[in-house]
């Protein structure tokens, strides 16, 4: 059974950082592309970053880059997401993902992943 677990979250002030960490088990972790998502109150969840399956190959949305970093470690079957210099409007609860296709892309879509851990809220005070 797949598990991804999810970590790292908390509050933080406006500018400050925090480092997401994902723990998978159940499948081998290096043949799966990992995505971190996240879902304010009373918005839809969007894409955040998403890594490649050897993790030479990263794609963020354009409100987060130069900001956040999405990294994996195939020896732990773990995928991080430093975060840097939030914003209040980074305030979410954020989930990371599996996406099982082997595609020569990474995949910003939702329905592309497979897999989905519980989440970890992250709240930025202004």
């Amino acid at each position: 059974q797949v598990q991804l677990v999810e970590s790292g979250g908390g509050l933080v002030q406006a500018g400050g950082s925090l480092r997401l960490s994902c723990a998978a088990s159940g499948r081998t972790f290096s043949n799966d592309a990992m995505g971190w998502f996240r879902q304010a109150p009373g918005k839809q969840r969007e894409f955040v970053a998403a890594i490649g399956r050897s993790g030479r190959t990263t794609y963020y949305t354009d409100s987060v880059k130069g900001r956040f970093t999405i990294s994996r470690d195939n020896s732990k079957n773990t995928v991080y997401l430093q975060m840097n210099s939030l914003k209040p409007e980074d305030t979410a609860v954020y989930y990371c993902a599996a996406d099982r296709e082997r595609r020569p892309y990474i995949s910003r879509l939702i329905t592309s992943y497979d897999y989905w851990g519980q989440g970890t809220q992250v709240t930025v005070s202004s």
